[in-house]
């Protein structure tokens, strides 16, 4: 199993529409290096929602539903999607201010790699940010 982010403008789609609609098929992404992560996204994958804008923030936890596709509204091999679930919403909402004031993601590419809109995230990050979302600190 993999983890990923996804960012999401939650004034064009948020993690709350992701609960009422049940699952979605996430697209739109057109960054090649985006693309290629999508690419490699697993049935059973995990990933932290991310809205961006004002908010900043880690918002929810959803599941890969589908192995990767082609994009059915372009004619682009290279534009592909997968379809999430969501799975549930964090307990306490993570800042990107909180991330980079933690010490431990220093390598984390929603940092190093700020407009990236799918981010993979290693099983140390995927933990210490759930360790976040659910209100612990083990600093």
């Amino acid at each position: 199993m993999a983890y990923w982010l996804l960012k999401t403008e939650p004034e064009n789609y948020s993690y709350f529409d992701l609960e009422q609609d049940g699952s979605t098929v996430w697209d739109g992404v057109n960054n090649p290096l985006a693309l290629k992560h999508l690419r490699t996204m697993l049935l059973g994958d995990l990933a932290l929602i991310y809205h961006t804008g004002k908010e900043r923030q880690v918002i929810g936890v959803a599941e890969v539903i589908s192995q990767p596709y082609g994009d059915p509204t372009f004619n682009d091999a290279k534009r592909v999607v997968v379809d999430i679930k969501a799975s549930r919403r964090v307990s306490q909402p993570i800042t990107l201010a909180q991330i980079k004031q933690d010490g431990q993601f220093t390598d984390f590419d929603l940092l190093r790699l700020p407009r990236l809109s799918v981010v993979p995230i290693s099983e140390f990050y995927w933990q210490r940010l759930i360790e976040l979302t659910n209100g612990t600190n083990s600093n």
